[in-house]
This record gives structure tokens, C-alpha cells and sequence, in this order.
């Protein structure tokens, strides 16, 4: 584990590539006794570091990832099998994340106001404090950015945070957590737990000592965890099955550019990307046309290659679902216009066209290089169609009429709705998070700063007469 701002135990779970099955690292199978250590280091960190301090500390972590880039990129890319292309973007993300982390360290504030108490005045006060210790547990298919999302609010917060990252790639993550030792970050604020989610995970999410958990990940492990915490703060990231909807009026090369984009970056491993795509009959044809005309022009296979657009997925056991996925629903009446096959753990883009509603392939999340087209008969059919399934994360519409826009958005149960571009949008700035079994909570930056933080509440006798007379007034 990474403890005390350094590695410790010894070196059993090895790292493979899922591209080769190169050796990409190796880490420690850590015990729950490790946890018990990890959170007992943690929660004896005495919050004294200032938000000065702390913006200092993540500005300077965002800086040595930075001057890492490509390093990191090439480690991502090698444990977690993402293209070279989407890593690099990795850690441009996880950069930014970390600096608008650090200004939003800077401004978490609170509130005054006056009271009145039968006749008698008095003045309240609202101060943000942190929550106390944090356990981030992390999915395998961002492996350096779903860390800095969880990490770097919670430390703009001045809270300790135990990180518990996927055991398929855990690497990136211990090189943030000394990358933000380097920066001065004080060694308890900072730990790293890896190995058997069974063991590890279990043994954080109940330690006594552990105030809040955050989480990526599915809906099935997600509910374990929300009933093993129990009595503590949940911020719950669960997946989506996302829509993107076509209308008649629709920029049809650009809404095939969007299906390609979400459907296929990340090689389909995206909780927000584009999961299901629901077009009108005016352009359905002519959509799916170019949509597969796009989806031909992919690259896929060694994602170390920078031209490779689409790699493997992380585990060959994932591949053989996802094909058999696509299987299923050409049984139930789909078309496979294309791909629909792998190659160990690659599985080549895939679009399929006439997709029943109610098949496996739309109905649950697909993790992989799929681009599913649903034919509806109106915006209100798609709003139907969209809002039939379990999940609830994001949406993307393609359409020039503003009033079709907000008719739909405002008939959507999801968590974000995107003009003119897809579910996969994504901004540090904003709200993250969805409805129904999607999750608990939000993030983005500032939205997972307040999630982090809890209102003590101060009232105070009204302010005294100055002396010389008069009295101070509260604006």
C-alpha cells in the first residue's frame, strides 16, 4: 500500500496489459489489516493545512503530472489497455481537475445571518468543514482521472482521503498519491489500498473510522457498498445507458461524428458515453448510412500505436460478453451492419441498426465499442424509449428547433441534457452525477467540494453597541 509517502508491503498482484499481457507493473495484495492502517494514518491528520496550502499543493501536483505526460500516458495505456491517445487525454483531464481543485480550495465558504429569538437579536454563522476521513474507490477504465476526481476535491475540502483503485490498474493511482507527496502533501492526508475488492473494499467501506465513501462503478456493487457503509455520507457514480437523439432537422454529418465520438472513445468504455442512439424516420436511413460509413474508417487493435483509435477492452472475459450481447440482439430482429467480432480482447466497432427496445444491448449498461440505433417514430417516442431503462446519467439531442430541445429536455429523467453534442460531454465546472439507479450525489470539482464538506452551525448574541454609541449593523 501506499502509506506514510511511500510504497509498502510486497509486490504480489501483477499489472498485465489486456492488449498483450505485457507486465505493466506490479502492486501489493493488501489485507484488511493494511486498510485498518491506511485509515487510522488517515484520520489522524490534525486538518490544520490551510486552503492556501492546499491550492499551492494541487497547483504543483497538476504541474509534475504535467511535465509526466507522456510517461503516464504510456502507463495508463499499458495497464488499463486505453489507446495512446485517449491516456494523454487522461491526464489532461486529471491536470485540470486538480487546478481548478486548487482555486476552489481557495473560496469554501459560509454564510451569516440574523436571528430573531422572541424580542432578542442574535446572528448565526455557517462555516464549511471537511467531512473528515474519505474512502474513494475507483473503476478501472479511467484509471488516473476517476482518482483525481475523487482526490483532489476531497483534499481542497482538508479532508484525508484512502483511495481503493481498481485492482486490473491500480498503477496510476499510486503515481498520483506520490506525485502529491512531491507537492508537499502532508503523507497522512494520502493513501493507497490495492488488491481483492472482497477484502480491501469491504474492509474500507465499514471501517469505523471512515466518514464518507465515494464510489464509480456498477449499480450491483454500488448498492453493496450503500448497505455495507450504512450511517455515513454516500457520493454514488453508477453508470448510465445514455441516449443521444436524432431528429428529422438534424445535421446529419454532425450527429454521425457524435455517434462515432461517444460510441467508440474510450473503447466504449465510458459510463457517460453514447450507449443508445434514437433516430426519426426522416433521417433514419440516411443517418445510419454515414453513422456506418464513419464507424469503417476506425482503426482498432494495438492501442500503443497513436493512430489506433479503438483498443482493447480490459479483461478478454469482457469482449466475449460484449460480442455475445450483439449476438443477442441480432437474434431479437437487429442488423449488424458492421463489426459485431473480436479479437482476444478487441472487439472491432460495432453498429447495429433496427434494435429492439427491450434488447440486453440497450436495456443495460454495454461496456464496449457498440453504437446501438433505435428507430422511433417521434421526440416523444424517443423521450419514451430514453427514459425506459434503470439508469439516468446524461443525454445528447441533435436538432436545429430550440423548442424541440427543451421539449425533450425537460421530459428526460437524467442528469444532464447536451444541445448539439452527446451524453459524453463533460466539464470540470459543472454538476456530474444522475437519477435513478445511476447514482447518489454530484461530482465536478465544486459540486463534489460540497458533497465533501458538512455546515456547522455558530449563533452568536447580537453584536454590542460600538463604543461612543451606536451599534454595528450586519449588511
Amino acid at each position: 500500500m501506499f502509506l506514510n509517502g511511500r510504497l509498502q508491503g510486497e509486490p504480489r498482484l501483477e499489472v498485465r496489459s489486456p492488449w498483450n499481457g505485457a507486465l505493466a507493473g506490479t502492486a501489493a495484495m493488501d489485507s484488511a489489516i493494511a486498510v485498518d492502517q491506511a485509515v487510522r494514518a488517515a484520520a489522524g491528520y490534525d486538518r490544520r493545512l490551510t486552503g492556501e496550502r492546499r491550492s499551492a499543493i494541487l497547483t504543483e501536483t497538476a504541474g509534475l503530472l504535467r511535465s509526466r505526460r507522456e510517461a503516464l500516458a504510456s502507463l495508463i495505456t499499458a495497464e488499463a489497455g486505453l489507446c495512446y491517445r485517449d491516456s494523454t487525454r487522461e491526464v489532461d483531464r486529471a491536470c485540470a481537475n486538480l487546478r481548478i481543485a486548487a482555486e476552489e480550495a481557495r473560496r469554501i465558504h459560509g454564510q451569516t445571518m440574523e436571528l430573531t429569538a422572541g424580542e432578542e437579536r442574535r446572528m448565526a454563522l455557517t462555516i464549511r468543514e471537511p467531512v473528515g476521513t474519505v474512502a474513494a474507490i475507483t473503476p478501472f477504465n479511467r484509471p488516473l482521472n476517476q482518482v483525481v476526481v475523487k482526490v483532489a476535491p476531497a483534499i481542497a475540502a482538508n479532508n484525508a482521503v484512502i483511495v481503493k483503485p481498481s485492482e486490473k490498474a491500480p498503477l496510476a493511482a499510486l503515481e498520483l498519491a506520490q506525485a502529491l507527496v512531491d507537492s508537499g502533501l502532508p503523507a497522512e492526508m494520502i493513501g493507497v489500498v490495492t488488491g481483492d475488492p472482497a477484502e480491501v473494499g469491504t474492509a474500507l467501506v465499514t471501517h469505523e473510522l471512515v466518514d464518507m465513501v465515494t464510489f464509480t462503478g456498477s449499480v450491483a456493487t454500488g448498492e453493496r457498498i450503500a448497505a455495507a457503509a450504512g450511517m455515513r455520507k454516500l457520493l454514488l457514480e453508477l453508470g448510465g445507458n445514455d441516449p443521444l437523439i436524432v431528429l428529422d432537422d438534424a445535421d446529419l454529418d454532425r450527429a454521425a461524428a457524435i455517434a462515432v465520438g461517444g460510441a467508440f472513445g474510450n473503447s466504449g468504455q465510458s459510463c457517460r458515453g453514447v450507449k443508445r442512439i434514437l433516430v426519426t424516420p426522416g433521417i433514419a436511413d440516411q443517418f445510419v448510412g454515414r453513422l456506418q460509413e464513419r464507424t469503417r474508417t476506425l482503426r482498432f487493435g494495438d492501442p500503443r500505436d497513436p493512430a489506433t483509435d479503438v483498443g482493447p477492452l480490459i479483461t478478454e472475459q469482457y469482449a466475449v460478453a460484449v460480442v455475445e450481447v450483439c449476438r443477442a440482439a441480432v437474434a431479437q430482429g437487429a442488423r449488424l451492419l458492421c463489426g459485431g467480432h473480436r479479437d482476444g480482447a478487441v472487439v472491432a466497432p460495432t453498429v447495429l441498426d433496427h434494435v429492439d427496445p427491450r434488447a440486453d444491448v440497450v436495456t443495460d449498461e454495454t461496456f464496449g465499442p457498440v453504437a446501438p440505433v433505435i428507430r422511433v417514430g417521434s421526440a416523444d417516442e424517443a423521450i419514451e424509449v430514453a427514459n425506459s431503462t434503470r439508469y439516468g446519467l446524461q443525454a445528447g439531442v441533435v436538432t436545429n428547433s430550440f423548442d424541440a430541445f427543451l421539449s425533450i429536455a425537460s421530459g428526460l429523467r437524467v442528469g444532464a441534457v447536451n444541445l448539439m453534442d452527446g451524453p459524453n460531454f463533460d466539464s470540470p465546472y459543472v454538476p456530474f452525477g444522475g437519477v435513478k439507479k445511476s447514482g447518489l450525489g454530484r461530482e465536478g470539482v465544486r459540486f463534489a467540494i460540497a458533497e465533501m464538506t458538512t455546515f456547522k452551525t455558530v449563533v452568536l448574541p447580537w453584536l454590542p453597541p460600538w463604543p461612543g454609541g451606536g451599534c454595528m449593523q450586519a449588511e
